[in-house]
């Protein structure tokens, strides 16, 4: 599966826009890591726990976001996004989304 942020791949054509695509999740943080991290906000320097943790959340919507464009017959993914919404407190949404396709080399029939 292709996945990119731009609106077309070198050396591609679209042969079928499929309509849009989303995976989402919901993260809440943990208190032990709170407290980690509050104590590294003083120090400073990366809070690795929650870079972790984004980059976790980020994963898993992205596959979430595949399996939908998979589920539609679509070969990848074009103008791949991010967005965050805070849904409560210490929970927040992480949501991909994007336009699935049927891409075809250039030159092929």
């Amino acid at each position: 599966m292709i996945m990119v942020t731009t609106e077309s791949v070198a050396g591609y054509r679209v042969v079928k826009t499929l309509g849009l695509v989303k995976g989402n999740t919901i993260r809440a943080r943990n208190i032990g890591h709170d407290i980690m991290a509050a104590l590294r906000n003083i120090a400073g320097g990366e809070i690795v726990d929650y870079t972790k943790m984004v980059a976790e959340a980020r994963e898993q919507s992205l596959d979430r976001m595949q399996a939908d464009a998979v589920s539609l017959g679509a070969n990848a993914v074009l103008t791949v996004r991010f967005t965050t919404n805070s849904m409560m407190q210490g929970a927040a949404e992480l949501l991909a989304y994007g336009t699935a396709v049927v891409l075809e080399r250039e030159g092929e029939k």
